[in-house]
């Protein structure tokens, strides 16, 4: 048995702990490049405590989720004021921008010479500068994973740039910035989480360290999505999910996913459907494929037994079964009103080409069974 793990050098978890940021930044550097999400208003008593604390406090907003040329205009404007440390306060599209940023800060050439499959996909040499990501949102679990998802507009689709000199420097992951998520995003961001954690667990290349984050992660994620999509003010459900999502990107940076994100990448770029939506939506179809194959084609297996576990923690009953974790989750999504994809463009002409992409993405190789174009054809059907 041979693994490894990687992470961020330092996390710091807990309510309150955002109260730190100022003076850890002003360890860091003293020309601070703070990206947001489209409303730096409403973390003003941050980013104030921030440049107190430091030489230059520059914010610069984020709207949407990042791409090329988003990238590019961060990178000048972080350059022009010289910065040496990055801040990225905010959901998964801000902190991948702060990851890219930081690594591009520090190494020549455009973002499109370092993208996967549409890039050049050129190895990041020059270890990135300081990056510090606050997620104020609990699903990407992008504070501690080792890339960054950018859209390539021209090409419709999301690629990443990714290197292990990308994990950020600290993560600092504090519950209470979560609670003024409302219930739509509060839904897709925690089935983006607990979509990580199961492919993860359920990959071909799971491993004894990653299997007990993924297991506990998911036992947060069971007994406390719906609370905090029912009562946002609720803290305890708000700390369980800020711990599945830190979970999730732990184990899916240091294991692997499957055919659901091997689904989000083409997809995200083709209909520009939020991650997560295209998370929940998939999941349950993915699943009950996955779970029919093995037990018609391989029968008893370990890769079997692992979705029995899965049930059992998600019901909370030991003698749940792998069928029991499919209906479980497809009540979860169907509670948590997750939208069909056709609402955001999906359409029966663009399933060849989808099905196409996802067959050549990375996470479609740590699916536990390989699922025929069929069966990728009949789950995006039914996402519709």
């Amino acid at each position: 048995m041979q693994f490894e793990f990687a992470t961020a050098t330092r996390i710091i978890f807990g309510p309150g702990t955002a109260g730190q940021l100022p003076a850890l930044a002003a360890q860091m550097g003293r020309h601070t490049f703070i990206l947001t999400g489209s409303d730096p208003a409403r973390l003003s008593p941050i980013i104030e405590a921030i440049r107190a604390q430091v030489l230059e406090g520059e914010t610069y907003p984020i709207m949407g989720e990042p791409d090329v040329e988003t990238i590019a205009r961060a990178v000048a404007k972080a350059r022009a004021m010289d910065c040496d440390v990055v801040v990225g306060i905010g959901g998964g599209s801000v902190l991948d921008t702060a990851k890219a940023v930081a690594a591009m800060l520090h190494n020549p050439g455009e973002i499109m010479d370092y993208l996967e499959v549409v890039g050049a996909g050129r190895a990041i040499a020059n270890v990135p500068i300081p990056c510090i990501a606050v997620p104020t949102t609990a699903g990407t679990g992008a504070e501690v994973t080792r890339n960054a998802v950018i859209a390539v507009p021209d090409r419709k689709v999301k690629v990443s740039m990714r290197s292990p000199l990308m994990l950020p420097r600290l993560a600092l992951v504090d519950p209470l910035l979560t609670v003024s998520m409302p219930p739509d995003v509060t839904a897709s961001t925690g089935l983006d989480a607990l979509t990580q954690l199961i492919e993860a667990y359920t990959s071909k290349k799971a491993n004894p360290l990653t299997d007990g984050i993924c297991t506990e992660g998911i036992r947060h994620a069971a007994r406390s999505l719906r609370t905090a999509y029912e009562c946002p003010d609720d803290l305890p459900a708000r700390e369980d999910m800020a711990l599945a999502s830190l979970f999730s990107g732990l184990a899916l940076a240091n294991a692997a996913l499957g055919a659901v994100h091997g689904f989000a990448g083409p997809l995200g770029g083709m209909i520009g459907a939020p991650h997560g939506i295209i998370c929940g939506r998939l999941l349950p179809f993915v699943m009950a494929a996955n779970v029919q194959t093995l037990q018609t084609v391989h029968g008893a297996s370990e890769a079997l037994a692992r979705y029995d576990h899965l049930a059992a923690i998600l019901t909370a009953d030991s003698s749940a079964r792998a069928d029991d974790a499919v209906r479980w989750i497809d009540d979860l999504c169907e509670h948590l009103h997750i939208p069909s994809l056709t609402g955001f463009g999906l359409t029966t002409d663009l399933i060849p080409q989808a099905v196409s992409q996802a067959q050549e993405a990375s996470s479609m190789k740590g699916n536990p069974v390989a699922l025929s174009e069929r069966q990728l054809t009949q789950i995006l059907q039914e996402s519709m």
